[in-house]
């Protein structure tokens, strides 16, 4: 059955993609993006280009911090929260811009989608709340190591109030480490891949020895389809998302020498604050709830984001 769905960041890494596969599975799009410059606005409507030609996809440039969100939000089946400001590192020196994005942003969304009855919001999260260790299941204790992650926590929070006294539908979904096709030129793959073919050197920051639990954005955006598709098993729950492997940075430095026949160029740097030292995606609840089964080897993975940097 054709659904209205509604995608905030929809012009972003993940959102765009999630679009395209709603759209590709049969449902109507709405999307909203407010080109807020974290990174150059060309990059995110090249991110639009195949959905802006698609029928079932009108787009909305508005800011969720102050625009008129009910009318956008109305009559949908879903809301996918996608929008919000990334990254650790700037978010010690702008925490109010990350705080305005990531909490007051969402809590007007939650606002509009609880006036207009909306059936299920899905609320993207990060593996950045637990911590500098992300290694537990959902249950583990929450300590953000940075003001990106206290804010991606608070728009949680707010979720669950929202749930708890207005009765608000909500399913939450932690990512871990994202890669892929239109990764943010600011994530440590995409630099590193610039690096190479470039022939520019790459600042390592730590020892090199931090582990990741990638997810390749398609696997990512499969777990949200099944939280969406399986609402009744979905809702009140939060769930890990991630990939099916655990490396190091390392590795994954020599992973992308042989995919690109390059000796990269490394200048070591301290650690930085805020930065996990190991996450390591526990899925076996998505897993058994929702059949969530990433199906993505991280070097088929890179490949393809190296092939999308190419251009």
């Amino acid at each position: 059955m054709k659904k209205r769905c509604v995608v905030t960041g929809v012009a972003g890494f993940v959102g765009s993609h999630l679009a395209e596969q709603l759209i590709a599975r049969g449902h109507e799009v709405i999307g909203i993006d407010a080109f807020i410059p974290y990174y150059p606005r060309e990059l995110k409507e090249q991110n639009l280009a195949t959905l802006k030609a698609l029928p079932d996809f009108h787009f909305e440039e508005v800011d969720l911090r102050n625009g008129d969100l009910k009318p956008l939000v109305r009559g949908a089946d879903a809301v996918f929260h996608l929008a919000a400001m990334a990254g650790l590192m700037r978010s010690w020196s702008e925490f109010q811009l990350y705080s305005s994005c990531n909490a007051e942003a969402t809590q007007r969304l939650l606002d509009a989608v609880r006036d207009e009855a909306v059936s299920h919001l899905l609320y993207i999260s990060t593996s950045s709340v637990y911590g500098k260790q992300a290694t537990g299941p959902e249950e583990s204790l929450l300590q953000p190591f940075s003001p990106y992650g206290i804010t991606k926590l608070a728009g949680e929070q707010l979720c669950r109030a929202y749930e708890a006294n207005y009765q608000v539908p909500i399913t939450i979904l932690r990512y871990f480490s994202v890669y892929g096709p239109r990764q943010r030129p600011d994530m440590a793959y995409n630099i590193l891949i610039r690096s190479l073919l470039n022939g520019a050197p790459f600042v390592m920051y730590g020892d090199g020895e931090q582990t990741r639990s990638n997810t390749y954005c398609l696997d990512g955006v499969e777990a949200t389809l099944l939280a969406f598709e399986k609402r009744d098993v979905a809702l009140g729950q939060t769930f890990n998302v991630g990939g099916g492997e655990i490396v190091s940075l390392n590795k994954v430095c020599g992973m992308l020498e042989e995919l690109l026949g390059q000796k990269l160029d490394i200048k070591r740097e301290p650690a930085r604050p805020g930065d996990q030292k190991h996450t390591s995606a526990n899925i076996e609840k998505a897993r058994t709830l929702l059949g969530y089964n990433p199906s993505t080897r991280l070097y088929d993975g890179l490949k393809a984001q190296i092939e999308w940097q190419r251009g």
